[in-house]
């Protein structure tokens, strides 16, 4: 496991939904291992995702691109992909790249989702 300081992810499931809470940078040294992680989590049917990112600092072209791929997988298999934020600069470079509205963004954790901490932390360069 490589030791990559403020890029991690914690994973859990809570029923069917797979939450993930991202830390740190989504740049282009996270984005291929969270990629690869992301892809494991939406290759069934029907994936239900939601991803925490109230923890990233930083999300960069690379970051985006993952977020679109894994919206993309998902809605290819009929799922659904939330992502839990309330940073305004996350918005902001949504907006910017013309994928306002393209997510559904979620200011907190939904009821039913938030489940006990996760017990399995793993750095995104191997997540």
């Amino acid at each position: 496991m490589s030791d990559i300081p403020g890029r991690s992810a914690q994973s859990l499931q809570v029923g069917t939904t797979h939450v993930v809470t991202l830390s740190g940078e989504l740049d282009l040294l996270a984005a291929p291992a969270l990629r690869a992680r992301l892809d494991m989590l939406t290759a069934g049917p029907c994936p239900d995702l939601v991803l925490d990112l109230r923890p990233v600092s930083f999300v960069d072209c690379s970051g985006l691109g993952v977020l679109c791929r894994v919206r993309n997988r998902v809605r290819a298999r009929h799922g659904r992909l939330r992502l839990v934020t309330g940073s305004a600069s996350l918005r902001r470079v949504l907006r910017h790249a013309g994928m306002a509205g393209v997510f559904e963004l979620l200011p907190r954790m939904p009821v039913g989702v938030a489940g006990p901490p996760a017990t399995d932390t793993v750095d995104s360069a191997v997540l």
